[in-house]
């Protein structure tokens, strides 16, 4: 690494100071890490199986079943501890493969000279003109609604806002001098790109996460509420949503416990978003 490069460079700010500095990022940060415990290890505390009844349909809270049962009979509590796992682990697959390809596209069209910049562009603007639950509907309705067509769909209607994003950061970041210095040396363009230009606009990228995530959950939690994306007996949060409508009248918790806790998890990753952009912005690391 180039001396020379060095002053200008970006200060750091890392997620976890952020979040550690600002109240609302602390609050974020707790209800995040109940919700990835719930996740992760409620299956295990679960007290009755997910996919068996046990009483009436639609019956409410009791002593065996805190949370009532389902329109089937089935343990709502049960359920809900189960159903976390569907919902992040499609929302965080989502999340991923929507960086992989925005990223690639953003920094492709915004260090290129080249015809590829516009071309580029001008296909993710195309990707914007379509209202994103449309195009969700469209994929699951052409090629069913499974985990890896929900995740694809997802994917595809959000890789465009990261594309553009990556893109102006990109821009700025080429005419800074450490990356003049590192094509100076001959350095490929694929190390330029690697070693100088992603990790400096990553701050850019990490403060865009926790609204494509929340995106991807909602999304997706939308496909199944309709119906048309993970299928019964499936414990899914959006798809509980889903299920239990004809019954709030005599279990409203049968709704209301898996769409309580859809609200938290993406409240709890907005505050740890805006908690890291907040403090960028005091550090003056925002472009």
């Amino acid at each position: 690494m180039s001396a020379l490069s060095l002053p200008a460079r970006r200060r750091r700010i890392r997620l976890p100071r952020a979040v550690a500095a600002d109240w609302g990022g602390r609050i974020g940060a707790v209800l995040l890490a109940f919700i990835l415990l719930v996740a992760i290890l409620g299956p295990l505390f679960a007290p009755h199986d997910t996919t068996t009844p046990i009483g009436i349909p639609g019956a409410g809270p009791s002593s065996s079943a805190p949370f009532g049962l389902d329109f089937l009979g089935r343990d709502v509590l049960s359920r809900v501890l189960s159903g976390g796992r569907s919902t992040l682990l499609l929302g965080g697959a989502a999340t991923a493969l929507t960086y992989l390809v925005g990223i690639t596209v953003g920094l492709v069209a915004g260090y290129a000279r080249s015809i590829a910049d516009p071309l580029l562009m001008r296909t993710v603007d195309v990707f914007l003109s379509f209202p994103a639950l449309l195009v969700m509907l469209l994929f699951v309705t052409a090629f069913g609604g499974g985990p890896g067509v929900l995740v694809g769909a997802a994917a595809i209607v959000l890789f465009p806002g990261v594309a553009r994003i990556v893109r102006t950061a990109t821009l700025e970041a080429s005419t800074r001098g450490y990356v003049e210095a590192a094509v100076a040396r001959g350095e490929r363009t694929a190390n330029v790109l690697r070693r100088e230009i992603l990790p400096n606009i990553a701050p850019s990228i990490v403060a865009d996460l926790g609204i494509r995530f929340s995106w991807s959950i909602i999304l997706i939690a939308s496909v199944n509420y309709l119906g048309l994306g993970l299928r019964p007996p499936t414990a899914d949060w959006g798809l509980m949503v889903s299920e239990n409508r004809e019954i709030v009248s005599t279990n409203p918790l049968s709704l209301l416990a898996p769409a309580a806790i859809l609200a938290l998890l993406i409240i709890a990753v907005n505050l740890v978003g805006d908690a890291y952009v907040r403090q960028r912005a005091r550090s003056g690391d925002l472009t």
